[in-house]
């Protein structure tokens, strides 16, 4: 079921016209936690049935092809579950007059946007208070300890989390609702949450995640790839940014990363804000000697961070456009 060739529902509205209704709300409102206060979260929902297959499957005294297999049947009820559960909405916004609404809310739910830019925000906040107030805020959005990182990886954090979350928080959802419709959302978002809860590379998760991981790098391939070219039609626009740079980079830097996915979005941020990303990283149990990305210098700030969000803000209005298009394509075609 591709989104684009779908017809429209009785109610009349088109899936990607729900799509720009679910980003302009998503805008403004954010997170807007006062919607699920009642029900919990969509990601909270995901996120207790993964929890809870975690503890019941992934047991210590269990070898690891044991907790590869189990892992494998996790990855697949989860799926099977989120798309069921995205098939039952798109059967009920096409049929119901009024099914629509629950589809545009769960779009809506699944987009991390502004929940990512009020984040961000608040890193570059807690900075101009102090290091503490920075690692503190940064905490919330990355997995490496904060806690010996100084202004500058703070703020390297907070700009690579940028980068790379908007991917896999923003255009990676889009990508799926437009090619799969609500189904394809669902899956991805299923995916990503897993990948966040249990696709580690540590002594607990290396097997059992490892299923998880690899599904979670293949559904972003494209969607990053995409990211890192709205990044640099961003620095276009955005004030102080070099798109050609932004391009030079993406294409020089994306491989050194040690993610398949993660330099493409990175990479071109570095060379639109003329910084270098990445590099040594350390995390809970382990340091990472990751190469540097983009030619500039690495002692970066809160200003460097408030940059990056402007170009953030472009390239989700680039998207905007992108998906804007389509509906006109399915409206007046060619």
């Amino acid at each position: 079921m591709f989104t684009f060739g779908m017809t429209d529902s009785i109610s009349g509205l088109d899936p990607l016209i729900l799509l720009l209704l679910a980003l302009v709300l998503d805008s403004y409102l954010g997170e807007a936690r006062f919607l699920f206060r009642w029900t919990g979260h969509p990601v909270e929902w995901i996120g207790r049935l993964i929890g809870f297959l975690d503890a019941k499957l992934n047991r210590e005294k269990r070898g690891d092809v044991d907790r590869t297999i189990r892992g494998a049947l996790v990855v697949i009820f989860v799926v099977a579950i989120a798309g069921g559960v995205g098939v039952a909405i798109t059967w009920a916004s096409l049929t119901n007059p009024w099914g629509w609404l629950i589809e545009l809310v769960l779009i809506f739910a699944l987009l991390a946007g502004r929940s990512l830019y009020d984040h961000v925000k608040a890193v570059a906040l807690g900075l101009d208070e102090s290091t503490e107030a920075g690692r503190e805020a940064v905490r919330h959005i990355v997995g490496r300890d904060p806690s010996l990182l100084d202004d500058h990886g703070v703020a390297r954090a907070a700009i690579e989390s940028t980068a790379e979350n908007f991917s896999d928080g923003v255009v990676a959802p889009v990508f799926w609702y437009v090619l799969f419709g609500l189904p394809g959302l669902c899956i991805y978002k299923a995916v990503n949450t897993m990948d966040s809860m249990i696709g580690y590379k540590n002594a607990r998760y290396a097997a059992f995640g490892f299923t998880a991981a690899k599904l979670d790098d293949a559904l972003n391939v494209l969607p990053s790839r995409l990211s890192g070219l709205f990044i640099v039609v961003a620095a276009f626009f955005a004030p102080s940014a070099n798109p050609i740079a932004a391009w030079r980079i993406m294409w020089r830097d994306a491989g050194k990363h040690g993610s398949p996915t993660a330099g493409w979005t990175e990479a071109p941020m570095a060379g639109a804000l003329k910084i270098a990303l990445a590099g040594p990283r350390k995390y809970a149990d382990k340091i990472i000697d990751g190469a540097w990305m983009g030619d500039g210098t690495a002692q970066v700030g809160a200003t460097d961070i408030r940059r990056a969000l402007k170009i953030y803000i472009v390239a989700n209005l680039v998207m905007f456009g992108l998906v804007t298009g389509l509906v006109l394509l399915r409206i007046w075609p060619i």
